[in-house]
C-alpha cells in the first residue's frame, strides 16, 4: 500500500493491551491503518510489549491516542468498563468488543438488564459516541489464524452492527481490509446475535453460512 493510501485510511486507537487489543492493532498496521495502543497507565509500560507484538504501533495514553483517532477499538476487560470515562471517547466512532460473559466476567450488574444486549448498555453510557459491535464473536488467538483475502473460499464472516448506517460503513471497510467478510446487521439491538449464546458466537462461517445463521435465529 503506498503512503498516500495509507494516510486516507481512518487513524485506528486501541484501547487495551492484553489479549485482544494487541491482536486487533497487529492486523490494522498489515491492512496499512496508522496505529496507536494504549493502556491504563503510562505508555512506557507496554512500549517493550508493543515493540514484540505490535511492531509499527505507538504506545500513548489513552487521551492521546483518542485524541489523534478517527476510530476507537475498545477492547478493555470489561469488569474496567465501569470505570471508563465516557468523556474520553465522546464525538468518536467507538468499536466495542467486549463481551458480557458472566462465567467468564462474573455477574456484572451494569449488564444484567436482559431488555439490552451489551453494546446497547455500551451506548448508553457513551451516549456522546457513536457505537459499533464486531470482532467480539470470535477468540483472539483465531484472529490472525483465520483472516484471508478478498475472494478466498474459506472466507470467514464478521458481523458488524451498529444504529449509524455511515459509521457501519467505516467499520465494515474495516473488517474487510484486515481479511475477513463483514456482515451488516441492521442495528446495535441486533448485535445481540453475536454475544455468547448467539448462534455465530466462536463459530468459523463463511458469509452465506452466517447469513443464514442469523436468519434462521430470526425466524
Amino acid at each position: 500500500m503506498t503512503s498516500s493510501a495509507a494516510s486516507s485510511l481512518p487513524r485506528v486507537a486501541v484501547l487495551g493491551a492484553g489479549h485482544v487489543g494487541p491482536v486487533i492493532a497487529r492486523l490494522a498496521i498489515d491492512a496499512g491503518y496508522r496505529v496507536s495502543i494504549a493502556a491504563s497507565d503510562d505508555p512506557e509500560n507496554i512500549a517493550l510489549i508493543t515493540q514484540v507484538l505490535v511492531p509499527g504501533a505507538e504506545p500513548r495514553w489513552a487521551a492521546d491516542a483518542i485524541e489523534n483517532s478517527d476510530l476507537v477499538v475498545l477492547s478493555i476487560p470489561l469488569h474496567k468498563f465501569a470505570a471508563f470515562d465516557p468523556a474520553l471517547v465522546a464525538g468518536k466512532l467507538v468499536v466495542d468488543t467486549m463481551n458480557y460473559w458472566p462465567p467468564i466476567d462474573g455477574v456484572r450488574e451494569m449488564f444484567e438488564d436482559p431488555a439490552y444486549g451489551s453494546s446497547e448498555i455500551v451506548a448508553r453510557r457513551l451516549a456522546d459516541s457513536t457505537i459499533v459491535k464486531t470482532l467480539n464473536h470470535l477468540g483472539y488467538h483465531e484472529l490472525d489464524d483465520d483472516r484471508r483475502r478478498a475472494g478466498s473460499p474459506d472466507r470467514r464472516a464478521l458481523g458488524v452492527a451498529g444504529d449509524d448506517p455511515a459509521a457501519v460503513t467505516v467499520v465494515a471497510d474495516f473488517i474487510e481490509r484486515i481479511g475477513y467478510d463483514p456482515v451488516r446487521l441492521g442495528s446495535l439491538r441486533a448485535g445481540r446475535l453475536l454475544e455468547p449464546g448467539g448462534p455465530v458466537f466462536g463459530v468459523a462461517l463463511r458469509r452465506t453460512e452466517f447469513e443464514s445463521a442469523l436468519r434462521s435465529e430470526a425466524a
